[in-house]
């Protein structure tokens, strides 16, 4: 359904801003890890670059939906994307130097977590303001479809630049990127808020915190991500896997495309999704497949058969992620819809953050094939356990929600 697109300007400049943001992000989500091995030939230093982002991510987080739903929010996507531009200016510089400081990549990736985090939940809180209530679905979509074309061709030419040009090249791209995307975020109309707003604090903070938990619904969308970004998420072993286990340092590319492709795919055909009213059983399960397919990876030993089932579990976790989407716009009222929007932010980043550190430690401790097995079979184990408990989640029906 492209009546967003047809009919939203702003929708149009949040989508085609998003889009080339993810692109040029995805080239430096590549090339750090890779320049971080190249430096120390260490999964776990690759691991502690999550590490350095997670404390900024969420202090950050937590701050930018507090000020999202307070500040102009088209001013904070500007500032910021300022911000991230002379940070990955400055990862190029360093990245082109002819001994590269490990210190700084810590350094500039945490800054980077730290300015990201606080324009993510201010775009987040623009997008429902800029469609209608009946729109969201499809916008969701669409911006889905957007962003996994950034994530699809990233990861393809960041590979292929990290052969033939090397890591700064990478970020130089990124660099640019950031720049058009701000452009366009500064075109953006003013959307004032509709009601009283308070100041961010760390009361405003813990209002926001309070409400999500006050509803199960919304705490099964954040736990369940978690849990499988935590346990499951594979991409820190991907330099190990093309180096050490291939030995083909330029398949990097092609095992971080292979879950953005199954993604893309699941966007494209997600016209079903607005059949579906139990969203909550469908997290669950999509979120268990996800676990799944990364545990056969992780036992497959043809390049072809890993590469089909990081696939199918990139399709399961954006069915996931649509669906946890769909919940998130449908139910949060406009004045709690930037500080949501930070805990969402959290809960689909803490997971990947962590996750990372775990799967370096895994893999140093036993194999990179070792860690990714015994990390799917804990993410499904780990979302079953979800499911039990939260049992207004998995009920959740948007015909008879409250909220929806």
């Amino acid at each position: 359904d492209l009546a967003p697109l047809r009919e939203s300007r702003d929708f149009r400049i949040l989508w085609w801003a998003g889009s080339i943001f993810y692109l040029g992000q995805m080239l430096t989500y590549v090339a750090v890890p890779w320049l971080v091995y190249q430096l120390t030939e260490s999964n776990l230093a690759v691991g502690l670059v999550g590490l350095a982002e997670l404390l900024p991510m969420i202090v950050f987080g937590l701050y930018g939906g507090a000020l999202a739903d307070h500040g102009d929010r088209r001013k904070i996507l500007v500032v910021t994307g300022a911000l991230q531009l002379v940070f990955t200016a400055a990862l190029a510089l360093n990245a082109l130097l002819p001994e590269p400081s490990l210190v700084a990549i810590y350094v500039l990736s945490a800054l980077l977590s730290a300015a990201g985090s606080a324009q993510r939940p201010a775009r987040e809180a623009l997008v429902p303001r800029t469609v209608t209530h009946q729109q969201l679905p499809a916008a969701m979509s669409l911006a889905s479809l957007g962003t996994h074309i950034g994530l699809l061709l990233g990861p393809s030419l960041g590979g292929l630049l990290l052969v033939w040009k090397g890591s700064g090249w990478c970020f130089a791209i990124d660099a640019f990127g950031l720049l058009l995307a701000t452009v366009l975020f500064s075109r953006l109309r003013e959307y004032p808020h509709t009601s009283d707003t308070e100041p961010p604090s760390i009361g405003s903070i813990g209002r926001g915190v309070k409400y999500a938990l006050g509803r199960r619904d919304l705490l099964g969308t954040y736990v369940v991500d978690i849990a499988a970004m935590f346990f499951a998420l594979p991409v820190a072993l991907f330099p190990a896997l093309a180096h050490d286990v291939f030995k083909q340092p330029q398949v990097l590319g092609l095992l971080y495309t292979a879950e953005i492709v199954g993604s893309l795919i699941a966007t494209a055909t997600s016209g079903w999704t607005a059949r579906i009213n139990h969203h909550g059983r469908v997290i669950v399960l999509a979120a268990a497949a996800y676990g799944g397919f990364v545990a056969l990876a992780g036992v497959s030993h043809a390049l072809w058969l890993v590469l089909v089932c990081l696939g199918l579990s990139g399709a399961a976790d954006m069915i996931s992620a649509l669906f946890r989407q769909i919940i998130w716009n449908q139910t949060i009222p406009d004045t709690m819809r930037g500080r949501l929007a930070g805990l969402e932010m959290l809960s689909y980043s803490v997971g990947p953050y962590g996750g990372q550190v775990r799967a370096g430690v895994t893999a140093d401790l036993w194999t990179a094939r070792g860690a990714m097995a015994s990390g799917g079979l804990a993410c499904i184990v780990g979302v079953g356990l979800t499911a039990v408990w939260l049992r207004d989640f998995w009920s959740y029906d948007t015909r008879t929600n409250e909220y929806a």
